[in-house]
């Protein structure tokens, strides 16, 4: 297949996956918010993101059993039947006297993208030539962050102007369209692991034994650690200072098309920089951005303050998530590249939700402005590691 068209495929897929994410990560904090649920609640909404934390226990299967395809298609139905099924509820039965159903509603959803997110990995390190990996890191989250603008912002305008119940069908109706395109995958272009004697979990340590896999380690849980604490308290914060759903929908547009841009900028500069400069640097932008929140906490005036940080923000995430996932690959040993790409983003996603889930937590006690001066604190020693790993890999 042709990287083209292996690149217009893997962005469907990666859309595919922003549509719930983007729902899950902005719509829904906004929503509950709007519900009065309290902050420790929203904060769970992290902790419930445990199945991208876990799909490592089910990954090496996903490459040895069936095709990527078959699983994609399966999985990305049964996403789109529970978001059928949350169209006949109302806002005020599933935050209030349900609000236990919504969220194992939510285990469900993360449980289906996780595992439809191990075939498209999979298929993304089998299919992308190293020379395309920047470039195609960019696709995937340009991909995925397109997905969460739609269901992170318009969805929230959407629920205001046509209802509940007609909003997620149509999401529901959308993810199944999306699907349209993986058919035009051919049956030759899939990948199943092979049955060794390093198959199902035992794959694991032969790739925990590679060479300066502990120090890349260290980068991948402490990269993300600004972005984990502070983004899950952003839009909280706004609801609570009089911003309205609308607003916010707003905000959230443009500051993902901000996002969509850096994770482009970022594959150009992945081969002009190269991969030590835009690793610590974005990482550097990550910090700032997630720390200039504080302003925003302590009432600063002027709804071109709140737009710049947001969409500051939002590009050095796109920045950080495309250098991050592209060295992820890089760790990846050919025949498991499912399984290996899997466990790293799981146990970067484990280390995001109990940062996340603590958020809430910490956010009562601090106050939101604190939480973002530590937070960018916390970004701002993350870049060490990063030092680290390159200076290991030169060592050896």
């Amino acid at each position: 297949m042709q990287p083209i068209s292996s690149l217009f495929i893997l962005f469907t897929l990666y859309f595919s996956q922003g549509l719930p994410s983007g729902f899950l990560a902005h719509a829904l904090p906004a929503l509950m918010r709007d519900q009065g649920v309290s902050l420790q609640y929203i904060g769970l909404l992290k902790l419930l993101a445990l199945p991208w934390a876990l799909k490592f226990l089910w990954a090496p299967y996903v490459d040895q059993l069936g095709s990527h395809r078959l699983w994609i298609v399966v999985m990305q139905l049964l996403l789109a039947a529970i978001i059928f099924f949350v169209s006949f509820g109302t806002q005020d039965a599933l935050f209030g006297s349900y609000i236990l159903i919504f969220l194992f509603g939510v285990v469900l959803v993360n449980s289906f993208a996780a595992t439809q997110d191990i075939a498209t990995d999979g298929l993304a390190v089998k299919l992308l030539p190293d020379r395309w990996r920047g470039l195609g890191n960019s696709v995937q989250v340009a991909g995925f962050k397109i997905g969460m603008i739609l269901s992170g912002s318009l969805l929230l305008v959407s629920i205001d102007q046509l209802g509940w119940s007609m909003s997620f069908n149509f999401l529901s109706a959308f993810i199944v369209l999306l699907l349209i395109p993986v058919f035009f995958l051919k049956k030759g272009q899939r990948h199943v692991g092979e049955k060794t004697e390093n198959s199902g979990l035992r794959t694991y340590r032969v790739f925990f034994k590679q060479t300066n896999i502990r120090v890349w380690l260290l980068v991948l849980v402490t990269y993300k650690l600004s972005d984990s604490l502070g983004s899950a308290m952003i839009k909280p914060m706004l609801i609570d200072q009089g911003y309205s759903l609308t607003n916010i929908a707003e905000l959230t547009f443009w500051s993902s098309i901000c996002g969509l841009l850096g994770a482009m900028l970022a594959g150009i500069l992945y081969y002009r920089l190269g991969q030590k400069k835009l690793l610590i640097s974005a990482c550097l932008f990550q910090a700032l951005g997630i720390a200039a929140y504080f302003f925003v906490a302590n009432g600063i005036s002027g709804s071109i303050w709140v737009y710049g940080i947001s969409l500051f923000e939002q590009a050095a995430d796109g920045m950080s998530t495309v250098v991050l996932f592209s060295l992820m690959m890089a760790q990846c040993r050919e025949g498991h590249e499912g399984a290996d790409f899997t466990v790293q983003a799981s146990i970067q996603v484990l280390v995001s939700g109990i940062v996340g889930a603590l958020s809430g937590v910490l956010a009562s006690y601090i106050g939101f402005a604190s939480l973002f001066i530590l937070a960018g604190v916390i970004g701002l020693f993350s870049i060490l590691p990063a030092i680290h790993y390159f200076r290991s890999k030169i060592a050896t």
